[in-house]
């Protein structure tokens, strides 16, 4: 038995839930979020709790147990608090600006890059180089991050590029000069 799976997931107050065929939806005070259920697992809706259940004891559902049930958990959690996630941009002129909802990024680049942002992720730039997004979906959310991280990911010998908040670098020693 998956020792997350088994785990009963409470629900805050102001959390509406319907399970409607194989159609999960959690509706609450930031948004509604919509999953599709796998077919090998079933959801018990109490009045409180949720818990996630196998049919069977095969491989697949065994696999999707514990994974379903953190992506449940993740909706709820989503649904009442969201998410936030902060990347930090590091270099000499490199920097950031939000208008509408396009991200513009100047990263040494010869031209500035237009970063669309997807439905449902708002962000803010805070003293030009700290990105402060937010969503209610984790999984849009950290895509989203590693997209923005990816285009210009730091690099290790100056540590200049975007990196999440506390993310530690490994840097580099460079070359040494050669003695002649």
């Amino acid at each position: 038995m998956s020792r997350v799976g088994k785990l009963p997931i409470k629900i805050p107050q102001g959390i509406q839930i319907s399970l409607e065929q194989l159609m999960l939806t959690i509706s609450g005070p930031k948004g509604t979020l919509v999953r599709t259920v796998p077919e090998q697992l079933d959801l018990e809706v109490d009045q409180e709790t949720i818990h996630v259940r196998r049919r069977d004891d095969s491989r697949g559902s065994r696999s999707l147990h514990g994974l379903l049930r953190a992506l449940v958990f993740n909706m709820v959690e989503g649904v009442s608090q969201g998410f936030t996630k902060t990347l930090e941009i590091q270099g000499t002129g490199y920097r950031a600006d939000v208008q509408n909802n396009m991200l513009n990024l100047s990263l040494g680049y010869s031209r500035p890059i237009n970063f669309a942002l997807p439905e449902g992720v708002k962000a803010t730039v805070e003293r030009q180089n700290v990105i402060r997004l937010e969503a209610i979906d984790k999984e849009l959310l950290g895509e989203t991050a590693a997209r923005i991280r990816a285009l210009r990911a730091v690099e290790p010998y100056k540590g200049k590029g975007i990196r999440y908040a506390g993310e530690k670098v490994h840097r580099k020693v460079g070359k040494a000069g050669s003695k002649k």
